[in-house]
């Protein structure tokens, strides 16, 4: 049975098929409400349910909070109707020549940045201009229907090629074959099918200035937006803090450091929170948002893109709104899960 869902404020309507989620319902009509994992991990999709049932599977009892749920919030990535529904939620527009398809792609190198970290050149088809919002993402489609996402580092470029951050998650059904753990070794020339560009992180057009905000391999994404305003000329103030258990993690640590002199107004704050006597670390220590709280307390007139562990983007997105005033429509975020990865 199919129910019809009205999205506020913009009286877009879907039509959302038996089995669906409103979210994938959404994106097949054409109509992109943000979104991240798609798993329901993060909190990227939520929004109110203002009229009509639904079944908000078990996710979103453990993300949003009881007295929120009471309000008709909910994910929309897990919601399933009921009967018909009217929602409120923000839509992102985007250009129409950006359109999510599948693809066939072929691995071009492989290098070894750390003991967990690959980087990844993808080449994908040359035939057709391949266009995509630094920030987004691709999913490799698996032999077995599975999907594994990884932000793409590079904006988009004549060649159609892309560089992908892949961290090791041991028991991992990709990660261990790109880390040659177990019985295959990802080699170069292979050919894997893809689905792309996906997700709503990318970089708005805006005078603000901006904090870009990475854990780990969340610095993929940021590192996209940071080219692309180098290739634009985009002088607005940006700060970066990147965020990382030890030094090692910090694995594009030097470039990172050259974008001070690429950009005008552009700071790069690397943060460690557990490293041991043998790093030397000398720099800044502790939680990487904690950092940008201490250092920009009034973050009422600020962008923020933050792109990570979702315990890090989560309390990012509480703290800076309840205590350094930033607006809630001014914060974007892609929260990297691992959970499926490891099935």
């Amino acid at each position: 049975m199919s129910f019809k869902v009205t999205v506020l404020p913009s009286r877009h309507e879907f039509t959302v098929e038996d089995g669906q989620s409103v979210l994938d319902a959404a994106l097949a009509a054409g109509i992109v409400l943000p979104y991240s994992c798609r798993n329901g991990a993060c909190s990227t999709c939520k929004g109110r349910v203002v009229e009509g049932s639904f079944e908000g599977g078990p996710n979103s009892a453990q993300i949003i909070p009881e007295e929120e749920r009471e309000q008709g919030f909910t994910l929309f990535c897990q919601a399933k109707p009921l009967s018909d529904l009217t929602i409120e939620a923000h839509e992102v527009r985007m250009a129409s020549d950006i359109q999510i398809r599948k693809m066939p792609s072929r691995i071009m190198g492989m290098e070894k940045l750390a003991d967990d970290i690959m980087v990844l050149k993808v080449q994908l088809p040359t035939s057709d201009p391949f266009r995509y919002y630094p920030g987004q993402y691709l999913d490799f489609i698996l032999k077995d229907g599975r999907h594994r996402s990884y932000s793409m580092a590079t904006p988009p470029n004549d060649a159609n090629l892309v560089e992908l951050h892949i961290r090791h998650t041991p028991g991992g059904a990709f990660t261990d074959h790109v880390f040659g753990v177990g019985s295959t070794q990802m080699k170069v020339r292979e050919i894997l099918r893809v689905e792309a560009p996906l997700g709503s992180f990318f970089l708005r057009e805006s005078d603000k200035p901006a904090v870009f905000l990475a854990s780990g391999t969340g610095f993929a994404p940021i590192k996209a937006m940071v080219e692309h305003m180098i290739a634009t000329g985009d002088k607005r103030p940006v700060r970066l803090y990147w965020g990382g258990r030890r030094p090692a993690d910090l694995y594009m640590h030097e470039l990172a450091t050259s974008w001070e002199s690429a950009l005008p107004d552009f700071q790069y704050v690397p943060v460690v929170s557990d490293a041991l006597p043998e790093d030397n670390w000398s720099g800044r220590s502790g939680f990487v948002h904690r950092a940008v709280m201490e250092d920009l307390p009034d973050l009422s007139g600020y962008q923020v893109y933050a792109c990570g562990a979702p315990i890090m983007v989560e309390s990012a997105r509480k703290d800076f709104a309840e205590i350094c005033g930033l607006p809630e429509a001014e914060f974007y975020a892609d929260a990297f899960t691992t959970a499926a990865d490891a099935v």
